[in-house]
């Protein structure tokens, strides 16, 4: 049978008609597979224990709570790296201490090439905001119900050898506010898997500390902080609810502790003076560790050489970069 011009137009609109019914179906049909495939693929993620999240960073669970890690780039599991665990502040979280708008603590660890993690303090709710840590004599809800934060880092560094190349003899601890608490907490109960710790704005919290061995302490301080005070007491704006913190400890005391622990010589070399900020540093303690102190004249609470901080806080210090400062220290005490 012939076609006519009719039959032709008339078979190209029924076949474009059939067409255009059957391509949303299609598409549906690859946006299904994809989601399918792209659950699959978070599955087998969480079934390894990692999970991929935004900035490069990986996300851990350890005993129930987040630990979020950068590995630096260059990253090669046949060369051990250094780690350092970065604590967060009092009712902060991981993903603040994270943020390197915040404190630069990745772009550190790309530069230096050290793997860095940032673990989630105890906290009652579900995503893990206003957390904070068990630091001895402070803060919040972490010492009320005596969270195991002790055992809690300790898991981290366990977990963290499990599934990257870490160098055991280079493992560290820094911590902001009552994060750097934890972290003199650390070095009295867990000198053993800690090379060193640094502290900026938060002050030794314990009670009792033996450590197992000597152990090189780094303490960061702004003379203003206005929430650790310099010398001794908590600020009006250390926390909202005052039986939650503590009379803090003195700057000046919390350095005769560590220079007594470790046995240091008495009498510190100046290391840094520079506009706005010196260091100085305690030698002659046993195993050959030290002792450092660095104060700026200004800063607040906060992270020397941070870029941001909280909405209605001063300026972080620029006088010297916390950074710099640590990763240095750390690097002394792993000779």
């Amino acid at each position: 049978m012939a076609l006519t011009p009719y039959s032709i137009i008339r078979a190209g609109i029924l076949t474009f008609s059939l067409g255009a019914l059957l391509l949303p179906a299609a598409q549906a049909q690859e946006s299904m597979r994809e989601r399918i495939k792209a659950r699959i693929e978070q599955r087998r993620a969480e079934r390894g224990g990692e999970a991929s999240t935004k900035g490069g960073l990986q996300e851990l669970q350890v005993q129930g709570r987040k630990v979020l890690v950068h590995l630096p780039i260059g990253y090669d599991a046949a060369r051990p790296a250094p780690l350092v665990l970065a604590f967060h502040g009092g009712g902060g979280h991981a993903e603040y201490m994270a943020d390197d708008a915040n404190y630069g603590l990745q772009k550190k660890a790309d530069e230096a090439g050290f793997v860095v993690a940032f673990p989630n303090g105890y906290s009652k709710l579900p995503g893990g905001r206003f957390a904070t840590w068990n630091a001895g004599g402070c803060c919040g809800d972490a010492r009320d119900r005596a969270s195991d934060d002790v055992g809690f880092a300790r898991a981290v560094v366990t977990a963290l050898k499990a599934r990257y190349s870490i160098d055991a003899n280079r493992v560290f601890a820094t911590g902001m506010s009552n994060g750097g608490m934890l972290s003199h907490r650390l070095a009295c109960e867990a000198a053993d898997v800690f090379r060193a710790v640094a502290a900026v704005a938060g002050t030794d919290a314990t009670s009792h500390c033996t450590p197992s061995r000597p152990v090189s302490v780094l303490h960061i301080h702004a003379r203003d902080d206005d929430h650790v005070l310099f010398n001794g007491g908590a600020g009006p704006n250390a926390f909202r609810d005052e039986s939650k913190v503590m009379d803090f400890v003195a700057v000046p005391e919390t350095i005769s502790r560590w220079v007594q622990r470790d046995h240091c010589t008495a009498v510190p070399r100046r290391t840094l003076d520079t506009p706005g900020a010196f260091c100085e540093a305690y030698s002659g303690c046993s195993d050959g560790v030290q002792v450092q102190l660095c104060v700026t004249d200004t800063g607040g609470h906060a992270w020397p050489g941070a870029g941001t901080v909280r909405r209605g806080k001063p300026p972080a210090s620029q006088a010297l970069d916390a950074n710099d400062i640590i990763w240095r220290f750390f690097e002394q005490a792993s000779r």
